[in-house]
């Protein structure tokens, strides 16, 4: 096969994998003067992130492909470009996590952040809180009516820290959240132990954290706005962050074992087909087809 250039702004665990095979070469960035005064070089493949500026339109115009990561930014993307819809892929984000049995995970826990076996465990994460909705996490959570949970919420120190201060007007939460600093532990294993996963994020761009989520077992709800909404259930599908009918629904699927099992399986079966590998399956068959 002969070698085609591949472009992109973000690296991910995908683009990864492929930058150094024999097959793929890198489009480097030019420089400021070549901009002006040199002839601009496409890639055969641009792989788009972030805002639709006119450096992006002009290369999702001239690359063969364009792969992005959900069919809202493809539908955008031909509203804004009338390009041919077949020069637009969409690969989801990737996970790649080693998968463990959760009483196996928890177990290792149980001594270390103090939780019991049998305790239901709801988890937050975010690069960052505010906009992801840790308020609003805080909310739903303060509003359940089953008892036997704990709140799982890992960060970096400064999320962290900036947490306290909002902790002091949940006192009823106090004895049930704990905090982890994701330096300082294995941030897979507290999505393989967690049966809940709750992102109310304002945040539009697809949340890896919610496929991560699902291929780990956990019960997903997180918001209309964010792109991720292609991917889960309506049911567990947030009309906005502070949507009321939200602790309504952990609550019924924390007191009923089956639906909990039967939802988490539901999952995890979708988020494998976005793994690594199949992710790279994906990438191959559209490299063959150039």
């Amino acid at each position: 096969m002969s070698q085609k250039t591949i472009y992109f702004k973000t690296e991910n665990s995908l683009i990864n994998s492929i930058k150094t095979r024999a097959d793929i070469k890198i489009l480097k960035k030019g420089s400021a003067i070549a901009k002006f005064f040199g002839k601009k070089s496409y890639s055969d493949i641009y792989f788009h992130s972030g805002s639709l500026d006119e450096d992006s339109i002009n290369r999702i115009k001239n690359s063969k492909i364009t792969i992005v990561n959900s069919f809202s930014s493809m539908n955008l993307i031909l509203e804004k470009t009338k390009v041919d819809y077949k020069k637009i892929k969409v690969i989801y984000p990737s996970v790649n996590v080693e998968y463990k049995e959760q009483k196996e995970v928890k177990q290792k826990y149980i001594e270390k952040l103090s939780i019991p076996l049998n305790t239901k465990l709801l988890f937050f994460t975010a690069k960052n809180f505010k906009t992801s909705g840790i308020k609003e996490f805080l909310d739903i959570c303060s509003n359940l009516t089953y008892n036997e949970f704990k709140i799982i919420i890992a960060g970096s120190k400064q999320n962290l820290s900036s947490l306290d201060f909002i902790l002091t007007k949940y006192r009823k939460l106090e004895d049930k959240i704990i905090k982890v600093d994701e330096e300082k532990e294995n941030i897979d294993d507290l999505y393989l132990m967690s049966d809940i996963f709750l992102l109310p994020t304002y945040n539009k761009n697809i949340a890896s954290s919610v496929i991560k989520a699902m291929f780990c077992e956990c019960v997903v709800f997180t918001t209309m706005n964010n792109d991720a909404k292609e991917i889960i259930d309506i049911y567990a599908t947030m009309e906005h962050p502070k949507d009321p009918s939200t602790s309504f629904k952990i609550d019924a699927v924390l007191f009923d074992e089956n639906e909990l099992k039967n939802i988490k399986k539901q999952n995890s079966s979708i988020a494998i087909q976005m793994s690594l590998d199949r992710n790279i399956e994906k990438f191959d068959e559209i490299l063959l087809n150039i």
